[in-house]
């Protein structure tokens, strides 16, 4: 995003109480007051995500689709033009290099990861382009905005665009017009809520995010957004996988199209799969008393270490320290009480099923 359309956006959001903090090399809103408030604005009625922390690549050539068929985990070739689909990239040991959703167009792919993780991934995805009629790179005129996400999206995004996305799939996607200005709009969810992911020229940044609080979204910060994707269950790449973590073990089955053919990692996820002899996984972890389990945290049983707290907040729904992290194979069972043990003292946290929180989506 230019850097003077960026100023524009941001003084619209410290106008609108936003302090900050940092995400991967970019400032992000961290709230805008009240965190809690915005939570329920994402659960209950529609917030309003700057879209900025992702990024949006296009691949485009003859060879672009079966390229990506053998790159990525999910089915390709089912998809027609207007569909998406949730995906992950992997090393040949199906290690987690990113994941990022995929959107079919007529004559071309869009991928659309998280900004942190972009830049590697397309290295990591040239790096196998060989004799393929394929080319990878920043979309250049579409630019991710904006998400509306919660309850009321649908409601809010008509009264912007002027027609209904209300019957949009999940990860499907259509062009939209507004005031002569061209965008995409897809249905995905950052938060388990119906959301709305805006892509548009950069310019039109500030007088969107303006024109969707006009139509009653709320703008909801990153604190908010984390307890609500912890909520959720869903998690983050570099925070709650990276390439430690074997796609197996996060539990995104969402993501992998078993059986589909060959593709980067496939040997590792479908031995795996019938075998079913991961020795760790994702976990739910809920507080047991009044503290929230420290990221990072060590688990234990017993005083030995069965694991690790990844992603951890105070969750409103839930009135208790909600987290994720990995543990091993005797310490997974529901029910099952550890201590997380942090450089700020320990809690006591139960092992849970994720989601915590089932959304609307």
């Amino acid at each position: 995003m230019r850097a003077s359309v960026e100023a524009k956006l941001r003084d619209l959001q410290a106008k609108a109480g936003a302090e900050w903090t940092t995400y991967g090399n970019r400032d992000v809103a961290r709230h805008f007051g009240d965190w809690q408030a915005e939570w329920a604005a994402l659960r209950q009625r529609c917030g309003l995500l700057d879209g900025q922390w992702r990024a949006l690549y296009v691949a485009r050539g003859e060879d672009r689709v079966s390229f990506l068929q053998g790159m990525l985990t999910t089915d390709l070739t089912r998809m027609e033009p207007g569909q998406g689909a949730y995906a992950a990239l992997l090393t040949i040991q199906g290690r987690v290099v990113s994941d990022l959703r995929v959107f079919m167009l007529s004559d071309e792919l869009w991928l659309d990861f998280p900004f942190t993780h972009a830049e590697a991934a397309v290295q990591h995805l040239e790096k196998h382009i060989v004799a393929d009629d394929v080319e990878i790179g920043p979309h250049g005129e579409m630019t991710p905005l904006l998400s509306l996400e919660g309850p009321q999206a649908a409601r809010v995004a008509l009264a912007v665009f002027g027609e209904s996305l209300a019957g949009l799939a999940r990860f499907a996607h259509r062009t939209v017009t507004f005031d002569g200005t061209r965008a995409r709009v897809a249905r995905v969810s950052h938060s388990g809520e119906p959301g709305y992911l805006v892509w548009a020229e950069d310019a039109v940044a500030p007088w969107l995010w303006e024109r969707c609080l006009a139509a009653g979204a709320e703008p909801v910060g990153f604190e908010a957004l984390q307890a609500a994707r912890i909520e959720a269950g869903i998690p983050w790449v570099g925070v709650d996988m990276d390439e430690s973590t074997l796609i197996s073990e996060v539990g995104i089955e969402d993501a992998i199209t078993y059986g589909k053919g060959c593709y980067l990692g496939q040997e590792v996820v479908e031995r795996v799969a019938a075998r079913g002899q991961v020795q760790r996984r994702r976990v739910g972890l809920l507080a047991t008393g009044a503290e929230v389990p420290q990221a990072s945290a060590s688990l234990q049983l017993g005083g030995r270490e069965v694991g690790k707290v990844t992603s951890a907040c105070w969750s409103p729904a839930l009135r208790c320290g909600a987290a994720m992290g990995y543990v091993r194979r005797e310490a997974w069972e529901e029910g099952t009480e550890l201590d997380a043990v942090g450089e700020r003292g320990r809690c006591r946290v139960r092992v849970a099923h994720l989601p915590f929180v089932r959304g609307s989506d």
